[in-house]
This record gives C-alpha cells, sequence and structure tokens, in this order.
C-alpha cells in the first residue's frame, strides 16, 4: 500500500521529482536567507579641507574653493569670488561629483621656539652648574666682570668656569706665572684696549705660556664695547687726552658719578646683541680656549 497518501502504485522508495527539487533548494540555506547584514552599507569618504581644495555643496551645487573656516563651517569661494558657509556635515560635498564628509584638517602642534642664554647660545634647561675647574678666565676689573657675568654667565656656570677680576694688568705677567697654567689649567685673559702700539699691548707680548691666550678688544674701557643705541645715545663721547674716560663721559652725559653711569650702562644690556662684536669674538675665543679637551 502506498504511505501517507501516496499516489496508488507508487513504492515506498518513489518520491515526485517536484518535491525532490523543493527538498535540494532548501537543503541550500541552513538559516534564514534574511538574517545577518545583507545590505552593503555605503561609507562616505572623509577628506581633509585644505586651502584651495575645490567641492561642490550637494544641495545648493555651490562649487567653490576652501579658503577658510569661520564658527564652524567650512567657507567656499566660487569663480566669481563669491563666499558662502556651509556647516561641516556628514556627506554634504561632493568630490569630483562622489560624495564625501569634509573635516577641519588637524594641524600638528608647532614646537616650541628653543631658549636662548644672553650669548645667543641654546639653553640647557634642568641642568646645574658643574663644579668650579681649574681653568679659569682674568678681566681686568669688576665692571669687565659684571659685562661677561650679564652675557655669558649661563654657558659659563655649565661649563664650571669662573671669572675672576685683576686690578688692571700691571702685572700680568707675574700673576700668570703665579696661577701655574698647565695642559688641565688654562687661562684665559680678557684685556681692554688691545691694539698694536698700546701698553696693553707690550704687557701682554711678555706673556708666552702655550696654556694662556690673551685676547681683547679695542675700547679704552669695557663700557665703550657696550653699542651707543643700546644707551639711547648716538656714539659715545670723546673725551679730550689728559683726561680720566670715564670722568670725561660722565661730564658729557651729564652724569655725576662714574657708578650711577655703570648701574645705567649694565641695566640696559639684555644680551649679546647689546654689546660690540670685537667684545663677543674675544669672549667667545677664550671660552673655546678654556674648555677644550
Amino acid at each position: 500500500m502506498p504511505q501517507d497518501g501516496g499516489p496508488p502504485g507508487a513504492s515506498a522508495g518513489d518520491t515526485p521529482a517536484a518535491v525532490v527539487s523543493v527538498i535540494r533548494m532548501a537543503g541550500r540555506y541552513d538559516g534564514d536567507v534574511l538574517a545577518g547584514d545583507w545590505r552593503r552599507r555605503k561609507v562616505t569618504p572623509e577628506v581633509d579641507a585644505e586651502p584651495d581644495l575645490v567641492v561642490e555643496d550637494a544641495d545648493s551645487g555651490f562649487c567653490g574653493a576652501v579658503v577658510g573656516f569661520d564658527s564652524g563651517a567650512v567657507v567656499l569661494e566660487d569663480r566669481h569670488g563669491r563666499r558662502r558657509n556651509f556647516p561641516l556635515l556628514p556627506a554634504a560635498f561632493l568630490l569630483d561629483g562622489r560624495p564625501v564628509t569634509l573635516r577641519r584638517p588637524v594641524r600638528a602642534p608647532v614646537p616650541a621656539a628653543r631658549r636662548r642664554t644672553a650669548s645667543g647660545s641654546i639653553a640647557v634647561d634642568d641642568v646645574r652648574a658643574q663644579v668650579a675647574k681649574a681653568s679659569r678666565i682674568w678681566v681686568e676689573g669688576v665692571h669687565d666682570a659684571a659685562l661677561v657675568e650679564r652675557i655669558w654667565g649661563d654657558d659659563l656656570r655649565i661649563e664650571g668656569v669662573v671669572v675672576e677680576p685683576l686690578d688692571g694688568i700691571d702685572d700680568l705677567a707675574a700673576e700668570v706665572r703665579a696661577f701655574a697654567p698647565g695642559p688641565d689649567r688654562r687661562l684665559g685673559v680678557l684685556v681692554d684696549h688691545l691694539v698694536p702700539g698700546s701698553k696693553e699691548s707690550r704687557i701682554v707680548a711678555r706673556v708666552t705660556s702655550p696654556h694662556v691666550l690673551v685676547t681683547g678688544h679695542p675700547y679704552v674701557d669695557v663700557w665703550q664695547a657696550v653699542r651707543p643705541a643700546a644707551l639711547g645715545i648716538a656714539a659715545w663721547p670723546v673725551v679730550p687726552p689728559g683726561r680720566p674716560w670715564k670722568e670725561g663721559v660722565c661730564a658729557a652725559l651729564g652724569v655725576a658719578e662714574p657708578a650711577d653711569m655703570w648701574r645705567h650702562i649694565l641695566s640696559r644690556v639684555d644680551s649679546f646683541a647689546d654689546v660690540e662684536t670685537p667684545l663677543i669674538n674675544a669672549m667667545e675665543r677664550l671660552i673655546d680656549f678654556v674648555t677644550s679637551p
């Protein structure tokens, strides 16, 4: 007998072809054919709104180049010079006919300018001054020492070099011998008015140690190594021969005491730009000499 209502005369192994086809089709799908993300989502690319990028507003059709930003909106300028603002909405613009989302470019932070010392060298932060080395720099007097400290103090502390004022250089040769310079104990000497034929040049000629460098500037006094412009004057006064130079300068500038004049001079010096080039060159040579390995 036929099973379950099969057609008369059919055996148990007989199955209609249409039924077999349905069974085979159903076997291709193990689950719900509509399950999962069967629709492909279109991703709108994001583009940096760089200057001069030409885009079109998708809604209005306004086409122009990016010229800036205003209150969170991008500013476009068309070929006629007309400008319009558009909010930075998703897929709001067309680039080469394709939708894009404009975004404001993120600029890399500008590194802070490196701090420089008064001498113009790059400052080294968080470094303690070194213990004083055996090498020294000598200058003629306390005014010279104060001016050197004002400009090169930071550099010298890092190098561990001490500046010592002398009371003039009349006994320079004897003082150099007493210092006993050597390869690890170098000496640099800054001399005022070091010009050919001067008394200072004759004194310096007596110092012959290879471990000593004597250099200087051509000015009568270290005061004169400060640029007149830093003091608000056109030039240093000309002092007649035979009169003490500092006193003559004070008289010409209407200052009662040299001490007052010096305080004024030092207060107007902030960096190497306020002093003359010969002094800068002389000091740089001395620092290099006493700090060289």
